[in-house]
């Protein structure tokens, strides 16, 4: 409390020593002076994203929490985890494999923003795209895609494996291997070539479009 005192203090006093200084509230703050949310929050003793996140599996998880509940629960950790910092920190928090858990929910919903969550998490972020791999993600997304009842999960589960492959090599590898037969490529595949991926994950959709086993 004391630092965010010190700088509002320096700033006022900065603000009105400056006949410059423009009255707008909106005004960019100079370069370095300003504090992050996060910083912010718990300097005035607000929950940490990382709290949030923690706090929105729990819910996930909970037997004591009703369905629309804890849909709201994965639509906030779906926000929390759009920046890489929070992405990044799932693993530290324990949080991939209770993820993977909710791709085999027996709720439509449950499986659809597990799968959203994975996508949202790994997209052009390696870190994270080594997590999926490492929990066994893929070959359950696969099945989600192709085979699971409900068009939107499966169209969210080609959302996810579509991120997770793109310019991770090793993914995508994985992700051939579980293929069917009728979808695997004839040749090796660049994962930093996006319309040989691309191929890949339109085999993919036109299969899960389908509903094909």
């Amino acid at each position: 409390m004391n630092q965010l005192l010190k700088w509002s203090i320096e700033n006022s006093d900065a603000t009105r020593n400056d006949p410059t200084a423009s009255t707008d509230p909106k005004a960019e703050r100079p370069s370095g002076q300003g504090l992050n949310a996060e910083a912010i929050q718990a300097l005035m003793g607000g929950p940490s994203d990382a709290e949030l996140m923690k706090q929105s599996m729990a819910a996930i998880e909970s037997p004591d929490v009703s369905l629309d509940q804890k849909l709201v629960a994965f639509d906030n950790l779906e926000q929390l985890i759009e920046t890489v910092d929070n992405a990044n920190n799932m693993q530290p928090l324990g949080l991939w494999t209770p993820l993977k858990e909710q791709l085999a929910s027996h709720e439509a919903e449950m499986r659809r923003m597990a799968a959203w969550c994975m996508g949202t998490a790994v997209q052009n972020n390696q870190q994270s795209q080594e997590r999926l791999l490492a929990v066994g993600a893929i070959p359950i997304l696969v099945k989600l895609a192709l085979q699971d009842p409900n068009g939107q999960v499966r169209r969210k589960a080609v959302y996810a494996i579509s991120s997770e492959v793109r310019n991770y090599p090793p993914a995508l590898n994985v992700l051939v291997l579980e293929l069917p037969e009728r979808l695997r490529p004839s040749r090796s595949l660049n994962a930093g070539d996006m319309e040989e991926v691309d191929s890949v994950i339109d085999a993919i959709k036109e299969a899960s479009s389908k509903n094909l086993p």
